[in-house]
């Protein structure tokens, strides 16, 4: 429901809850006023044109605090008779806060009141229908961790079990003669692994030189 309200020389467009600056009105912050200019009143399909005001209808606001509106500069100029006038003007202002509706004896913030209470069940509902669907979840969640748990026991406990490579076992006086050894003998023991065929480096780079033939000066 809205409705169309006039306040000094000027119309305004209302609803439950909107804040206006009207013009200045004798009264106080903190007070409720009653505004009977009504224009026009509308609820859903239904309108109430006055003519000029609505009868049995009012709104009803609440004064939240007084403003000034912005400053208006008024300029005025006579032309050759040296006349210049310049004044400054802020409107005092009321601003107000629209609490209610009424037509016919029908209130616009029972029906807004309504309203509320019914989005608050709503969404209360749908909080407890999420909280339920919550729980059957982790409660089916629980369940079917159960049944897993009970199929792999069983076939856990069949597996073989993988043996372990068994190392190669040295006797005990082999061991403690390689430990005993000297690291000469370990190493005369690798040159004799080498090829008895084997020639030295000089004797290869000496047959690989050419051969030089006798002169006279040499015998």
């Amino acid at each position: 429901m809205y409705a169309v309200i006039e306040t000094g020389g000027k119309q305004y467009r209302v609803e439950v809850g909107t804040e206006l600056e009207v013009e200045l009105l004798d009264a106080e912050p903190g007070t409720e006023i009653t505004l009977d200019r009504v224009l026009l009143v509308a609820d859903g399909d239904t309108a109430a044109i006055g003519r000029p005001t609505v009868a049995n209808a009012s709104v009803h606001a609440e004064v939240v605090r007084r403003d000034r509106g912005p400053k208006l500069i008024s300029f005025k100029y006579r032309p050759k008779a040296r006349s210049r006038v310049k004044k400054g003007h802020r409107q005092e202002l009321l601003v107000l806060r629209i609490a209610d509706i009424m037509l016919d004896g029908k209130s616009a913030a029972e029906g807004v009141a309504k309203k509320a209470d019914a989005k608050k069940l709503e969404r209360a509902q749908l909080v407890e229908a999420a909280a339920r669907q919550a729980a059957e979840d982790a409660a089916l969640a629980a369940t079917l961790a159960e049944k897993a748990a009970e199929v792999s026991a069983p076939v856990a406990a069949a597996a073989p079990k993988k043996s372990r490579a068994a190392k190669p076992v040295i006797d005990a006086p082999v061991a403690e003669a390689v430990e005993a050894a000297p690291e000469e003998a370990v190493e005369v023991v690798e040159s004799d692994a080498a090829p008895a065929d084997a020639a030295p480096a000089e004797a290869v780079e000496a047959d690989a030189a050419p051969k030089r033939g006798r002169t006279k000066k040499d015998a």
